[in-house]
C-alpha cells in the first residue's frame, strides 16, 4: 500500500504504546487495590485457622505440579519419542527460568523457541506452529491449578463434593484453561467459570490471590515445559512427512514449456537440390534459388 499504509502502521504502532503505558500504570498500583481486596475478605474471617488452610493449599497445588512435570509429561514424552525425559528439559531450562520470571507463557516464546531448535534439535517448522499454539491452548498446569483451587474453596465452605461434581470441576477447568490467556494471573479469571459450575460462591476467589502471585510462576513454567514436551511428541510422529518435504524440495521441476533447444550452425543446415545446382538454407522451409544453367 506504500505511503497510504505508512499511516495505519504508525496508528497501530502508537495504540500499542499507549496500551502498554495503560498497562503499565495498572501494574504500579495493583498491589494496593490487591492489599485492599484481601483486607476486606480477612476482616470478615472467624477462624484464624484458614492461614493454615491456605498454606496447605499452597503445598499441595506446588506438589501436583511438581508430580506432573516430574512424572506425567516426561512418561508421555518417553512414551512416544523413546529418549530421556530428562536431557530434553534441560535443555528447556532458560525457557522454564524465564517463564518463573516473568509468569507468561506468550512473552517466553522467544526464548522457548531457542531453546527447543539450538538445544533440543526440533525442526523449526514445528516450533514455529506447535509451541504458539501451545502458549494459547496447552494450560495443562492451570488447570491443575484452577481444579485444586476449586475443591479448597469448596472444603472452606464446608461444601461437599460428590464424585459427579468433582468430574465436573475436572472438565471445566480444563475447557477454562484453553481459553485463559496466555498473560499473569489469567487463571484467576476463568476461575470464577469453574466455581460457577458447581455452585461455589465466586467471590471466594478473593482468598487465593494472595498466594495466586507465586504459584502463577510455577504454573507457567509447567504450561511451558507441556508445550516443548509437545513440540518433541510432534516432530517424532511428523518424521516421515517432513523427510518427504525435504526430498520434494531437493526435486528441481523443470517446466516443461520453458525448455528451448538449441542447435548447432551445422545441425540447422539444409540442402537443397534445385535446377541442378544446391543451395544451403538456416530456415525451417526449403529455399528455392535460380541457378545457371551448364
Amino acid at each position: 500500500m506504500g505511503e497510504r499504509g505508512r499511516i495505519l502502521v504508525e496508528f497501530f504502532d502508537a495504540l500499542n504504546e499507549a496500551t502498554m503505558k495503560i498497562v503499565q500504570i495498572i501494574m504500579c498500583y495493583m498491589p494496593v487495590g490487591i492489599l485492599f481486596l484481601i483486607a476486606a475478605k480477612i476482616i470478615e474471617v472467624e477462624d484464624w485457622d484458614i492461614f493454615r488452610k491456605l498454606g496447605l493449599y499452597m503445598v499441595t497445588v506446588l506438589s501436583g505440579l511438581a508430580i506432573h512435570s516430574t512424572v506425567c509429561l516426561p512418561l508421555i514424552y518417553f512414551a512416544f519419542v523413546r529418549k530421556n525425559p530428562f536431557t530434553f528439559a534441560w535443555g528447556m531450562v532458560q525457557a522454564l527460568v524465564t517463564a518463573l520470571m516473568i509468569s507468561s507463557s506468550s512473552a517466553t516464546l522467544p526464548v522457548t523457541f531457542r531453546c527447543a531448535e539450538e538445544n533440543n534439535r526440533i525442526d523449526k517448522r514445528i516450533t514455529r506452529f506447535v509451541l504458539p499454539v501451545g502458549a494459547t491452548i496447552n494450560m495443562d498446569g492451570t488447570a491443575l491449578y484452577e481444579a485444586v483451587a476449586a475443591i479448597f474453596i469448596a472444603q472452606l465452605n464446608d461444601y461437599t463434593l460428590d464424585v459427579g461434581q468433582i468430574v465436573t470441576i475436572s472438565i471445566t477447568a480444563t475447557a477454562a484453561s484453553i481459553g485463559a490467556a496466555g498473560v499473569p494471573n489469567a487463571g484467576l479469571v476463568t476461575m470464577v467459570i469453574v466455581l460457577t459450575a458447581v455452585g461455589l460462591p465466586a467471590n471466594d476467589v478473593t482468598l487465593i490471590v494472595a498466594v495466586d502471585w507465586l504459584l502463577d510462576r510455577f504454573r507457567t513454567m509447567i504450561n511451558v515445559l507441556g508445550d516443548a514436551y509437545g513440540a518433541g511428541i510432534v516432530q517424532k510422529l511428523s518424521k516421515k512427512e517432513l523427510e518427504r518435504m525435504d526430498l520434494t524440495s531437493d526435486v528441481d521441476v523443470v517446466n516443461p514449456f520453458a525448455l528451448e533447444t538449441t542447435l548447432d550452425d551445422e545441425e540447422c543446415e539444409k540442402k537443397s537440390y534445385v535446377n541442378g545446382g544446391f543451395t544451403v538454407d538456416k530456415s525451417d522451409a526449403i529455399s528455392f534459388t535460380q541457378t545457371s544453367q551448364f
